[in-house]
C-alpha cells in the first residue's frame, strides 16, 4: 500500500503523546507493584538484588575498576563484570534522594531508575516509529508496550538489571541507522549506540552487528555516503578503546575475555572501523552495487579470520570458559536461555506471547518492503535487518524477544494506520475486525489470555492438582523472610544458587554462590552440597569456613538432581533426616530454613 501523501510526512513528532502514554505506562507500572506488594518481591530477579548490592559497594567506595563481589564464593570472592556506568547511575540517585528520603531512598530509586528508562523506550519507539510511518503510527508503538511481557517486564518498578538499557541501545542503533539515510550525521550516533552496547553486555553483539552491516549496506546502495560510513567507523573503532580503557586499568588491557568487553571485542571494533575507513576513501562512487558489496565483504571475511586465529576460544561463544558439566546441568536448564521451540514445549502461552509479535513484524517488514511502494523502502530494509537478527537470536534463546519485540514496534504501528485506514474508507465489519486485529497481533498479554481461555477445558487436570507443598519461592525473597539470618552476626553462608544474590543484599553475610557464570566455583560447590553424598559436602563447608547453611524449599535445588546420592542433602532432607551437625536456628513457621554448621 502507498504511504500518505507529503504533506503528512511533515507532521511534527508527536511530543505531548509520547508524555501522556508514559504517564499512563508508569501509573500502571506502579500500580501493579504496589498491588503485588505483598506476594512479590521488589527485587523479583536475582540480577536486580545484585545489581543493588553493586551500586551499594560503589557508594561505599570500592574502585571502580574493581568488579569484585567480595562477599561471593566465599571466601574468596567472584567478578561481576557489568558496566559500573549503570552503578553510578543508580548510585546518583540514591544520593540525591538521601537527605531527603532517608533509607527510602533506595526504595525509590527502585521506582524512579526503571520509569527514567521507560521514557526513554517510549521517545525512541516513538522516534523509531514516526521515520518510517509517520506520525500515524506512533500511537500503536507507545501503547503496545503496556502489554508486552517481553518489554514491560523490564521497565517495572525495581527491575534495575541490564536489559532495560540494552534494548534503549538497541533501538538508539536502529534509529540512528535508519536516519543515516536521509542525515548522515546520525551514524555517529548509530556508532555511540554500538559502542556503549558492547560496554553493556555481549548480548547485544547482533545489534552491533546489525547496525555495522546497515552502515555498509547505505554506502553499498548509496556512494555518497561514505563520509557517514566513515564517521560510523571512526567513532566505533574509537570508541571500543574508550570502554575497555574504562572497564579495566592498564594491566588488564589486553586480557582476552569472550564474555564481556575486552581486547576480543575492542580489536573487532577496531577492525572493523578500519575497514569502514579505508572502503570509505576507495574512489568506488562509479564501481556498480555489487563490487562494492564484494569488496567491503572480502575485507570482512580477513577481519573474522584474523580474529579466529588470534581468539581461537571465542568461537564457542561467550560460555567457552565454562565448566561443561555447569553447562549441561545448571545453563541448559535456565528457562530463558531455551530455544523458542522447547520454550513452547515448555510453557506455550509465555511463549507465544512474547514470540509471536516479533515473528508478525517480521512478516509485515516484508509485506511493507515488497508492496508498500518505493517510499522509505531502503528506511524499512534497515529495520528489516535489525528485526532479522534479533528474531533469529530469539528462535535460538527465548530471552531474545526482549530485543526483538521493540525491534517490531514501527511495523505494528504501520500495520495498525493501514488497517484504520482502510476501515475509514469503507466503514465495514471486515475492516473493523482488520484494525482490531492489527492490535491484537502485537499485544502479548492479550495473546495470553486468548490462548490460557482457549486451552481451559484441556487444562481442568492440571488446575486440579494440589499445589506445591514446598510453596512460591517468591516468599522466600521477601524482605521480611531474611528477618531470621539477618539477626545472625555475619557468616559466610551455603545457599541454593537462586537465593545468593538476595542474601547479599538483605543480610550482612557472604555466599558461596550466585546465578553468575564468573562464579562457577561457587555454583558448582552449591551444587555438590545438595547433591553429593553429606559428609563430602561437610568437608566442603568446612574448607570454605561456611557456618551457615539457608534454603528455600520452593526451590528446585533443594528437591535436587536426579543424580543426587541417597545420602545427599536434598534426599535426607525430604526424608527428614538431617545428620546432627546441622541444627536448625529458625522458628518452625519461617520461610527461609536456617541452619548452623557444627564442626
Amino acid at each position: 500500500m502507498p504511504e500518505r501523501g507529503a504533506s503528512a510526512s511533515r507532521e511534527a513528532f508527536d511530543w505531548p503523546l509520547v508524555v501522556i502514554c508514559f504517564v499512563l505506562l508508569a501509573g500502571i507500572a506502579v500500580l501493579r507493584a504496589w498491588l503485588t506488594a505483598k506476594s512479590t518481591p521488589l527485587l523479583d530477579d536475582t540480577d536486580d538484588a545484585m545489581r543493588l548490592q553493586t551500586v551499594r559497594d560503589l557508594i561505599a567506595g570500592q574502585g571502580w575498576w574493581d568488579h569484585v563481589q567480595h562477599r561471593l564464593n566465599a571466601p574468596f570472592g567472584a567478578e561481576i563484570h557489568w558496566w559500573h556506568a549503570i552503578d553510578a547511575a543508580i548510585a546518583g540517585i540514591i544520593l540525591v534522594l538521601r537527605p531527603f528520603a532517608g533509607t527510602g531512598a533506595e526504595t525509590l530509586a527502585l521506582y524512579l531508575w526503571p520509569l527514567l528508562l521507560l521514557f526513554l523506550l517510549l521517545a525512541l519507539s516513538g522516534r523509531l516509529a514516526y521515520a518510517l510511518g509517520g506520525r500515524e503510527a506512533m500511537l500503536p508503538a507507545l501503547i503496545l508496550p503496556l502489554v508486552s511481557p517481553a518489554v514491560l517486564t523490564e521497565f517495572s518498578p525495581g527491575r534495575i538489571d541490564h536489559h532495560s538499557i540494552q534494548i534503549l541501545l538497541t533501538l538508539l542503533m536502529a534509529w540512528a541507522t535508519v536516519e543515516t539515510i536521509a542525515r548522515p550525521r546520525f551514524a555517529i550516533l548509530a556508532a555511540l549506540g554500538a559502542t556503549l552496547s558492547f560496554a553493556v553486555g555481549i548480548e547485544g553483539l547482533p545489534s552491533v552487528a546489525s547496525a555495522i552491516l546497515g552502515m555498509a549496506l547505505i554506502w553499498v546502495a548509496k556512494p555518497e555516503r561514505a563520509q557517514a560510513m566513515r564517521a560510523f567507523g571512526l567513532t566505533f573503532a574509537l570508541g571500543g578503546i574508550a570502554v575497555l580503557v574504562d572497564q579495566y586499568p592498564p594491566e588488564r588491557w589486553f586480557e582476552p575475555a569472550c564474555d564481556e568487553i575486552s581486547i576480543v571485542y575492542t580489536a573487532f571494533a577496531v577492525g572493523v572501523g578500519a575497514i569502514l575507513v579505508v572502503l570509505s576513501w576507495l574512489p568506488l562512487g562509479a564501481a556498480r552495487p555489487w563490487q562494492r558489496l564484494a569488496l567491503g565483504g572480502a575485507l570482512a571475511a580477513g577481519l573474522a579470520l584474523l580474529l579466529a586465529k588470534t581468539f581461537p576460544l571465542c568461537l564457542k561463544g561467550p560460555y567457552a570458559a565454562l565448566d561443561p558439566w555447569l553447562v549441561q546441568n545448571w545453563l541448559d536448564h535456565i528457562s530463558e536461555a531455551k530455544p523458542v521451540w522447547q520454550s513452547f514445549a515448555a510453557a506455550p502461552i509465555f511463549t507465544l506471547g512474547v514470540a509471536a509479535p516479533p515473528l508478525l513484524g517480521l512478516a509485515v517488514v516484508a509485506a511493507r518492503v515488497l508492496w508498500g511502494g518505493p517510499q522509505k523502502r531502503g528506511e524499512w530494509l534497515l529495520l528489516g535487518l535489525f528485526l532479522l537478527f534479533a528474531v533469529v537470536v530469539m528462535c535460538a534463546q527465548i530471552r531474545g524477544a526482549r530485543l526483538a519485540m521493540p525491534l517490531a514496534l514501527p511495523a505494528a504501528g504501520w500495520l495498525v494506520a493501514m488497517a484504520r485506514r482502510r476501515y475509514l474508507m469503507g466503514r465495514r465489519l471486515s475492516g473493523a475486525l482488520g484494525m482490531v486485529a492489527s492490535w491484537l497481533g502485537f499485544a502479548g498479554f492479550v495473546l495470553g489470555l486468548i490462548a490460557t481461555v482457549a486451552t481451559l477445558p484441556f487444562d481442568k487436570a492440571e488446575a486440579a492438582a494440589p499445589a506445591n507443598a514446598a510453596g512460591n519461592s517468591d516468599s522466600c525473597l521477601m524482605p521480611e523472610a531474611f528477618r531470621t539470618l539477618a539477626a545472625l552476626p555475619p557468616a559466610r553462608v551455603m545457599t541454593p544458587v537462586d537465593l545468593g544474590s538476595h542474601v547479599l543484599v538483605h543480610t550482612p553475610h557472604a555466599v558461596v554462590a550466585a546465578p553468575y557464570h564468573r562464579d562457577q566455583a561457587g555454583v558448582r560447590d552449591a551444587y555438590r552440597f545438595f547433591n553429593d553424598p553429606l559428609p563430602e559436602a561437610h568437608r566442603m563447608l568446612l574448607d570454605r569456613g561456611v557456618t551457615l547453611v539457608a534454603i528455600c524449599p520452593a526451590m528446585p535445588e533443594v528437591r535436587g538432581l536426579p543424580s543426587a546420592t541417597p545420602d545427599s542433602f536434598a534426599r535426607l532432607y525430604a526424608e527428614g533426616r538431617l545428620p546432627d551437625w546441622l541444627v536448625p536456628v529458625s522458628p518452625a513457621g519461617d520461610v527461609l530454613k536456617v541452619f548452623r554448621v557444627l564442626p
